[in-house]
């Protein structure tokens, strides 16, 4: 073969690669999408595209949001990987509940399964509970595990240590469970923050979709976040960046539990506004009966969410200063209530950031709910490991029984909880 051969065989290998690694990251995309994110000609897209589709490593089907056609009466169309099994496992190991989902490569949820869990197990008890989760996902769905290539794992709280120096160095606990997952499914483990996870995972599928620069803010018992700059979730020298609940907004406030003083999340969780209500002489018991009072117009309840929501839109407003978002999602029970938590931060927005940042910051609730984290542990496989042409062609189909059958997680079956419901076929993220 003479070198201008080798040399254009290399550079259609390089497109194909870019092609597919678009594919992977983002999900099925038409081809004047695909042409955008991948630089390559329209001649050259077109023929790799057709080249793949006749080799069957993709797919091209309607659009999902399109239900009419466009055009002259044609259907607006899609090309994505072809998927060939469950893959791809992520699981978000919450204090007190764990999620899973599974999912292939084309972006196609074929199982879910929500449970919970004791509070403050240990490493070796959180990892066995995973371990038991997933088996229990895999049996009640009849999901093959034959091909999944990884397992994006989050965990509350720091991940990387900070102490150390060294950005790859995980904590502790983050190692610990990383390590028991890995040995017994025989796969990599990614390890990462549950609310970066869920971050990543709206800007993949989500309430953010389409916005390269996002800030996430997790507001529940906890107050955590992720950042998303230029389509890549940023950790920060010491794996700290998005730490938002531990951003000051009161130098004089009382010690949090990291050692600051005045900490966002200890002026607006759950448990903070449940104490300021009582301070107001109403007892409201946990964060379901604080939203329902909220919206059926209880002022003392109302007046201390829109406090809240005042005051996280001051820091999300300096934060939006620094990092010039798109974006920024609200996760968590407030979230449901525009008038009284959306639309304050909004007003903070367009008080405190730049003259023209305000009017192109969409500030929006979540829109994937419990699973954000656990889906955002696909998002970071599809991210981080790669898949060539050869392996989509090549790989099995798994001759499992129930193979055409996937389906999302289906609730009121005994033995466990699971968060959704749904027919019995995969089930696009989108």
């Amino acid at each position: 073969m003479t070198e201008p051969t080798d040399a254009l065989q290399r550079l259609r290998r390089a497109n194909e690669a870019a092609v597919l690694g678009e594919l992977r990251r983002s999900g099925a995309l038409s081809r004047g999408e695909l042409k955008a994110r991948t630089g390559l000609s329209r001649t050259t897209l077109f023929a790799i595209v057709s080249d793949l589709l006749e080799r069957k490593a993709v797919v091209e089907q309607p659009a999902a949001d399109s239900a009419l056609p466009r055009g002259r009466g044609r259907p607006a169309l899609e090309i994505s990987l072809n998927a060939r099994g469950a893959e791809l496992i992520g699981i978000d190991l919450q204090r007190n509940r764990i999620h899973v989902v599974i999912a292939n490569c084309a972006h196609e949820v074929v199982g879910r399964f929500s449970a919970p869990l004791p509070v403050d197990s240990g490493p070796a008890e959180r990892a066995e509970q995973a371990i038991a989760a997933v088996g229990e996902l895999v049996r009640r769905e009849g999901i093959s595990l034959a091909p999944v290539e990884g397992i994006g794992l989050g965990l509350p709280g720091f991940v990387q240590n900070p102490a150390s120096g060294d950005p790859d160095r995980k904590t502790p606990f983050a190692q610990h469970v990383a390590a028991a997952l890995g040995s017994h499914f025989g796969v990599p483990v990614a390890t990462e923050n549950n609310s970066r996870l869920a971050a990543l995972a709206e800007v993949t599928w989500g309430a953010a979709r389409g916005h390269d620069n996002t800030v996430f803010l997790a507001w529940s018992h906890g107050v955590g976040g992720g950042l998303v700059v230029n389509g890549v979730l940023v950790h920060g020298a010491h794996g700290a960046a998005g730490e938002i609940g531990h951003t000051s907004c009161d130098p004089e406030g009382p010690v949090c539990h990291c050692g600051g003083r005045g900490c966002l999340e200890g002026v607006i969780r759950i448990p903070a506004l449940l104490a300021a209500c009582a301070e107001r002489g109403v007892a409201v018991g946990d964060a379901a009966g604080l939203i329902a009072l909220a919206a059926g117009g209880q002022p003392d309840v109302a007046a201390v969410l829109r406090g809240a929501a005042t005051t996280a839109g001051r820091v999300l407003a300096a934060l939006a200063a620094h990092v010039d978002p798109e974006c920024i999602v609200v996760y968590g029970e407030p979230a449901v209530l525009d008038a009284l938590v959306l639309a304050p931060i909004r007003e903070q927005l367009a008080t405190l950031s730049l003259p023209s940042a305000p009017r192109t910051i969409t500030v929006c609730g979540s829109a994937l709910g419990a699973d954000a984290a656990a889906l955002g542990g696909v998002a970071l496989l599809l991210r981080t490991t790669g898949q060539n042409v050869d392996e989509l062609l090549d790989r099995p189909v798994p001759g499992t029984a129930g193979q055409d059958e996937y389906g999302p997680g289906r609730a009121g079956r005994a033995g466990a909880e699971t968060a959704v419901s749904g027919a019995d076929s995969k089930e696009s993220v989108r």
